[in-house]
C-alpha cells in the first residue's frame, strides 16, 4: 500500500512535471528563434522581440496555396516582405520549416520532401534561426552575434522589397548579388517579369529590367539621391548610405525613427515604390494621411476622438518628450503634480500638464491650452507629459494592458507550476533512494532473515537517523558502493 502511493505521487509529479513544461510551451509561443531540430508548423509562427514582424505560413490574397514568408506584424492587413519558397508552393496546410543541424533552413511539404533550402558552406555549432526586430531571418552559431559570422541571412536574398537596413547592392569579392525581383501577380509571388538591380559597369547605377530588356535607370549617386530620381524624399527625413568600393557596391536606407515603418517595393508593373506607415501616438491619427504617406508630417495629427469635458476625461502619460511650445501655457511654481493635474481637469481648454521643475522628483505646474505644437520622442532623457484624451481611447489602452498582465500572469504562474513540479520531482526521488538505502543497511544487521521475509513492512529510517547512525557519513563506516550507491556500516539502538 505505501509503495503502491509512492509510486502514484511519482507518477502525479512528472504528470505536472510535463504538463507544465507543454504549458509553458504554448503560451510562450511568440518567441522569436528556431532552434535545430524544432520546427514550425503551418498555423504557427515567431516573432521579432520588439513585435514588428512575423514568420510563418500565409496564402497571398485569393490563392490557396501556402508560402513561408515574413510580414509586418503591427500593419493590417498583412504586408509580405519575404518569401521562401515563392517559386515551389504547398498544396495544403501539412508543410513544415525548420533548422538541420547543419545550420540549414528547410520547408518540407507532407511527403516529406524538401521543396526549398537555404545554403551555407559554413561550419555550424548549434545553430538556430532567428527573426531579428529588422526584419532580417539569419540563422548563426550559439552565442555568435557577429553579422559577419551569420550562416545565412535572408536580407542576402531580397525578393521584392528592401527594408531599412538591407543592403541593396553587390559584394564585388563573393559576386553575391542583392537584387528585387517582382510577384508575378498579387495572388502569385513566384518570380515576375521584372528586375531591379545595380549595373557594376562604370558608375553604379540602378537598372529596372522587363525579362532582359532595359525599363529605367536611376541615374548616378549625387551625395544626396540617384539623380535620374530627383522627386525622391531628400536626407531631412532619411538616413541614406551610398556605399561603392573595390569590395562592394551597395544603398540602403534607415527612417527618422522608429515609429517610421517603412519599405521599397518592386511592384507587379515595374515600378519602384517606397511606401511609409507611421505609428502614431495614442488617441491621435494623422491631419492629412495623404501627406504622411510621403513623408511630410508638417500638419502634425489631430484627435482620433474629440474631447468630452462633461462626461469626463482622462490624461496619458508620455515619456521621453521633448515638451510642445510654450506660447500657450500657464505655470505656477508651487504646486504638486497632482495639484496641477486637478487644476487641468477645471479648464476644459487645458490639453496637457506636466511638471515645471524636474529635480528631486519634481515640482511645480506648466498647463498647455490649444495645439500641442512641436513635440518629439527621445530615445533618452526628455521628459513626462500627460495629454488629456477622451476617456474612451484611455479605455481602450487599458483593455489592451490588461490582456499583456493576463498573458504575462499566466506565463509566471505556468513557470511557477514548472518549478513545483520539477523540485516535487527531485524530492521524491531523493526519498526513495534514502529508503531503499535504509532498508539495505538494516538487512545487513539483522540475522534473523526469516523473519525479514515474513514482515512485508521493512522498518524505514530518515534522513536524520541514517546521518547519525554513519556518523555523518564518515568514510570508515563505508562498506562499498553498489548500483543503488555508496553502502554504510550503521550502528542501530
Amino acid at each position: 500500500m505505501t509503495r503502491s502511493r509512492r509510486t502514484s505521487m511519482e507518477g502525479f509529479a512528472t504528470l505536472l512535471l510535463w504538463f507544465s513544461f507543454f504549458s509553458i510551451l504554448i503560451i510562450s509561443g511568440a518567441v522569436d528563434t528556431i532552434t535545430a531540430p524544432q520546427f514550425i508548423r503551418d498555423g504557427e509562427t515567431i516573432v521579432s522581440t520588439d513585435g514588428s514582424f512575423e514568420l510563418g505560413f500565409f496564402s497571398p490574397n485569393n490563392s490557396t496555396n501556402r508560402f513561408v514568408g515574413i510580414w509586418f506584424k503591427k500593419i493590417s492587413p498583412p504586408t509580405i516582405v519575404w518569401v521562401a519558397n515563392r517559386d515551389i508552393p504547398l498544396v495544403d496546410s501539412s508543410g513544415i520549416l525548420k533548422v538541420t543541424d547543419t545550420g540549414i533552413l528547410t520547408v518540407i511539404n507532407g511527403n516529406d520532401s524538401v521543396i526549398w533550402s537555404s545554403n551555407s558552406t559554413r561550419l555550424a555549432q548549434n545553430p538556430f534561426a532567428q527573426l531579428l526586430d529588422s526584419g532580417n531571418l539569419v540563422v548563426r552559431n550559439g552565442n555568435d552575434y557577429n553579422q559577419e559570422n551569420f550562416l545565412w541571412q535572408s536580407f542576402d536574398y531580397p525578393c521584392d522589397t528592401i527594408l531599412p537596413g538591407m543592403e541593396f547592392g553587390i559584394n564585388l569579392e563573393t559576386g553575391l548579388d542583392r537584387y528585387l525581383t517582382s510577384w508575378k501577380s498579387s495572388n502569385d509571388p513566384s518570380r515576375g517579369d521584372y528586375t531591379a538591380r545595380f549595373d557594376p559597369r562604370g558608375f553604379p547605377e540602378i537598372v529596372v529590367m522587363k525579362d532582359s530588356v532595359e525599363q529605367f535607370r536611376s541615374g548616378p549617386w549625387n551625395g544626396l539621391y540617384f539623380s535620374g530620381i530627383p522627386h525622391a524624399i531628400t536626407d531631412r527625413y532619411y538616413t541614406y548610405n551610398f556605399v561603392f568600393n573595390d569590395k562592394e557596391i551597395y544603398y540602403s536606407f534607415e527612417p527618422p525613427d522608429s515609429r517610421v515603418v517603412s519599405r521599397l517595393v518592386l511592384d507587379q508593373n515595374g515600378s519602384l515604390q517606397g511606401f511609409i506607415w507611421i505609428n502614431q501616438s495614442h488617441g491621435f491619427v494623422p491631419k492629412f494621411p495623404k501627406e504622411w504617406a510621403v513623408a511630410d508630417w508638417s500638419n502634425g495629427c489631430v484627435r482620433r476622438t474629440q474631447l468630452d469635458c462633461q462626461n469626463g476625461d482622462r490624461f496619458l502619460k508620455y515619456s521621453g518628450i521633448k515638451l510642445p511650445a510654450t506660447r500657450n501655457s500657464w505655470f505656477n511654481r508651487s504646486m504638486t503634480l497632482e495639484e496641477c493635474k486637478m487644476e487641468c481637469l477645471k479648464n476644459c481648454s487645458c490639453v496637457a500638464y506636466a511638471n515645471l521643475d524636474i529635480k528631486l522628483g519634481g515640482s511645480g505646474c506648466l498647463l498647455w491650452f490649444g495645439d500641442l505644437i512641436d513635440i518629439k520622442e527621445y530615445n533618452q532623457n526628455g521628459q513626462d507629459i500627460y495629454i488629456r484624451l477622451a476617456s474612451s481611447e484611455i479605455g481602450q489602452l487599458g483593455s489592451s494592458k490588461k490582456k499583456k498582465l493576463r498573458y504575462i500572469a499566466g506565463s509566471v504562474l505556468l513557470a511557477v507550476m514548472l518549478l513545483l513540479g520539477l523540485s516535487l520531482t527531485v524530492c521524491l526521488r531523493r526519498k526513495n533512494k534514502l529508503r531503499r538505502q535504509g532498508r539495505l543497511g538494516h538487512n545487513l544487521e539483522r540475522n534473523d532473515t526469516t523473519e525479514c521475509q515474513t514482515d512485508p513492512e521493512i522498518p524505514l529510517f530518515d534522513y536524520a537517523t541514517i546521518a547519525n547512525a554513519t556518523n555523518n557519513f564518515s568514510i570508515s563506516n563505508k562498506l562499498g558502493e553498489g548500483g543503488f550507491g555508496p553502502v554504510y556500516k550503521v550502528t542501530i539502538v
